[in-house]
């Protein structure tokens, strides 16, 4: 499989690379910067989107929000229908795209980033990816879309390839924690891109 990686060098991009090509695949990474033997462009730039993406087999958006203090949602966004745009136009029937765990339910009728106690730190950028899937769920109609969102915890650990699958539920473990490591996550969106079971939904990956 042909996949183009937008936002190949983050946490996640970077294992979402390195598992993809460990099975086999071919991976064109993108970034701003074109740096680390990536490809240049902007994400929210429908037409070199889908110069680059052309002749692939799937598109993977692996774009955080700003972190820089300014508001994340406008730039998220924006990248968000780049993207959608750009593989549209390739011809490209499959997006991944890398989600956030804010807008999980936590309980019933109440997201994770509405619960009492949710870190002020990161509510805006929790907002920010509950609003790119709402875009994704309105706007990437006849695209196979897929938008994976981790358990509360994500961060670098070990790749067991052992996971659970959820949909629009916040999943925890037996003593109540939400974790996954950013190598199973990468594990499991890989599975996705090869096996296509969750296409045209939201799902989640923890522990």
């Amino acid at each position: 499989m042909r996949i183009l990686l937008i936002g190949a060098t983050g946490m996640i991009g970077r294992r979402v690379a390195d598992e993809a090509r460990r099975r086999g695949h071919e991976v064109t990474g993108v970034t701003r910067s074109g740096g680390e033997g990536t490809a240049t462009a902007e994400a929210h730039d429908a037409d070199a989107v889908a110069a680059l993406a052309k002749g692939h087999d799937a598109v993977v958006m692996a774009v955080s929000p700003p972190r820089d203090g300014s508001e994340p949602e406008g730039p998220l966004l924006a990248a968000g229908r780049g993207v959608i745009e750009g593989t549209r136009r390739a011809g490209v029937r499959r997006l991944v795209v890398v989600g956030g765990a804010g807008s999980l339910e936590a309980a019933p009728g109440l997201r994770h980033v509405d619960e009492p106690g949710f870190p002020e730190m990161y509510k805006a950028e929790s907002l920010a990816q509950a609003a790119l899937l709402d875009v994704v769920r309105a706007e990437a109609g006849g695209l196979d879309w897929t938008y994976i969102s981790p358990a509360q915890v994500i961060e670098p650990g070990e790749r067991t390839g052992v996971y659970r699958l959820g949909g629009d539920q916040l999943l925890r473990d037996a003593e109540g924690d939400s974790r996954i490591s950013a190598e199973d996550y990468a594990a499991a969106l890989v599975d996705e891109l090869e096996n296509g079971d969750a296409i045209g939904r939201r799902i989640t990956v923890a522990y």
